[in-house]
């Protein structure tokens, strides 16, 4: 690649499943096998941060071995950085994206849930952003606004004119496209009515701002109880297998290959198939 390509993971609500999306994503590009870089811009959670360290921890104790990202801080001390001046947080990342960027075939940038300077840096140097909201109006509230009468879309919200603001910032820069592209994460079984007329107001919306609809993760199991060994379905094998398999970690499985699919990556997902 001539060079990195940068995926930029974000949402203005917490909750949503960012750092999910974003470990899992960043996974399965490693055993597709590019170099990946991470930057993880919530200062004082680091789930980035917490999720590699313990990947390197277990795979140690275990004496077994799996492809590891490239991390970069923006500090030694993120959290007290945390409580910086903006211009020294947002001088911090540019030095960090530099770095990573040079080294890297993908930058993978974990997001907070909320309006930060950093935030706003990293969103106008994607390449892609990822956006994943949970399948209820709660989630969509922050990208589009329906009358609450007849649940009819009437604007888009604020951090859609985020998104808006951070493509037209890259389109005057560098002549370049963002791609956005929203995921449908943690769908419920139930209420079918209720997502019908979701999708209805996603869709609109994105003809009206121009981003993709695709598939998220579902709220399993297996996602949360791999993350404390710093693993993802992505990583399970014979020889790496923290847990028992079951038939719902192939249905995982085949979510992170949809997942990577949707996101323009599915040349990335052999290494899952194969391990299927």
């Amino acid at each position: 690649m001539g060079q990195a390509n940068v995926i930029v993971v974000g949402n203005e609500k917490g909750g949503a499943g960012k750092s999910t999306i974003a470990i899992h994503t960043a996974t399965a590009l490693l055993h597709g096998g590019a170099r990946v870089a991470v930057i993880d811009l919530d200062l004082r959670q680091q789930t980035f941060r917490h999720f590699f360290a313990s990947r390197a921890a277990w795979l140690e104790a275990n004496g077994v071995t799996a492809p590891m990202a490239d991390l970069y801080p923006l500090s030694d001390d993120d959290a007290a950085l945390s409580k910086a001046p903006a211009e020294e947080a947002v001088a911090r990342f540019e030095d960090a994206f530099a770095r990573a960027s040079a080294s890297a075939d993908f930058v993978l940038i974990d997001t907070p849930g909320a309006d930060t300077a950093t935030s706003s840096a990293a969103h106008q140097q994607a390449d892609v952003i990822v956006t994943p909201m949970n399948d209820s109006f709660v989630d969509f509230d922050m990208l589009g606004v329906v009358d609450p009468v007849t649940l009819e879309l009437k604007r888009h919200s604020l951090y859609a004119e985020s998104v808006w603001a951070s493509r037209k910032a890259r389109a005057v820069r560098d002549r370049k496209q963002i791609d956005w592209i929203v995921l449908r994460n943690r769908l419920a079984s139930t209420e079918a009515r209720n997502r019908k007329r979701l999708d209805e107001r996603v869709q609109a919306l994105a003809r009206k701002v121009g981003f993709r609809v695709g598939p998220g993760l579902r709220d399993r199991v297996i996602y949360r109880e791999l993350f404390p060994f710093g693993l993802t379905v992505a990583d399970l094998s014979p020889q790496i297998r923290p847990v028992a398999m079951s038939l719902q970690h192939v249905a995982a499985r085949q979510e992170l290959r949809a997942l990577m699919t949707a996101i323009g990556l599915s040349g990335f997902s052999d290494e899952l198939m194969a391990a299927e």
